[in-house]
């Protein structure tokens, strides 16, 4: 076969065949193949997918000032845009109760007697908390168009080797998730989000723990840093697949 041969038959088979394999295809492969075992790590697409929603309570400590604060909590979650959580602690001299409902495109906030409708800039702060919160609890949405996905360089995570995946959101942010490399169940997450007072910070939060409930594992103990100082420490006291979620539950607080 003479060279110019050589060359128009490789020019015609990559016209046919989409050309030869690029480097971030191979990358690709390699985050797919990576998220597949993590969603069966946590118990497998079909029993991940197949509920309406979650819900779950915890307990634990918040960190302000060198000062810890107990507090109880309540969530209800699904998908990325609809949310609920509940919590009611002591702060100081205070007992204080609060509510946080995110509906699609509203969402609300109260404290108290004090409350009403989230500012846009809220909103879209809450949306992210709702999908770091989501993410490493079933995978899935990683899987979808809204997420991209990037194999970054390995790292260590409490001494073990972990799997790190850069990860842009829908909302244009980065985020990185940790996966031990060994089981593939997430270990932590590390990004910046915005307080209430849209103040930015750096958030680490670990996952440990895990347990099965219902076929699904999830990790029942977080520990979360603020710019590296401790910020939070929840365990999740029960955890609950939902084939229905009532609609009330994500309606503005009364």
């Amino acid at each position: 076969m003479t060279p110019y041969l050589r060359v128009a038959l490789v020019a015609s088979l990559s016209l046919a065949f989409g050309g030869p394999l690029r480097a971030d295809d191979k990358d690709d492969k390699k985050v797919t193949a990576i998220l597949d075992k993590a969603v069966k790590a946590l118990g497998g697409e079909a029993k991940l997918s197949k509920p309406k929603g979650f819900t779950w309570k915890s307990k634990g400590t918040i960190t302000f000032n060198s000062n810890d604060s107990e507090f109880t909590g309540q969530a209800t979650l699904q998908g990325l845009d609809h949310f609920r959580s509940e919590f009611e602690g002591k702060f100081g001299d205070n007992d204080v109760k609060g509510v946080t409902v995110l509906s699609g495109k509203k969402g609300w906030r109260k404290f108290g007697d004090v409350g009403g409708a989230m500012s846009a800039t809220d909103l879209a702060n809450e949306k992210r908390n709702v999908y770091l919160q989501y993410v490493p609890m079933t995978i899935l949405p990683l899987k979808g168009k809204g997420f991209k996905v990037k194999l970054a360089d390995e790292e260590k995570v409490n001494d073990k080797p972990a799997i790190v995946l850069s990860i842009t959101g829908p909302d244009g942010k980065d985020f990185k998730l940790y996966l031990d490399k060994q089981t593939h169940l997430p270990v932590k997450t590390k990004a910046k989000v915005a307080g209430f007072m849209n103040d930015e910070f750096e958030l680490e939060t670990f996952f440990s723990g895990y347990k099965e409930f219902g076929g699904i594992k999830k990790a029942t103990k977080l520990e979360s840093k603020r710019d590296g100082e401790k910020f939070l420490s929840a365990e999740i006291t029960k955890f609950e697949a939902l084939q229905k979620v009532d609609e009330k539950t994500f309606a503005e607080p009364e």
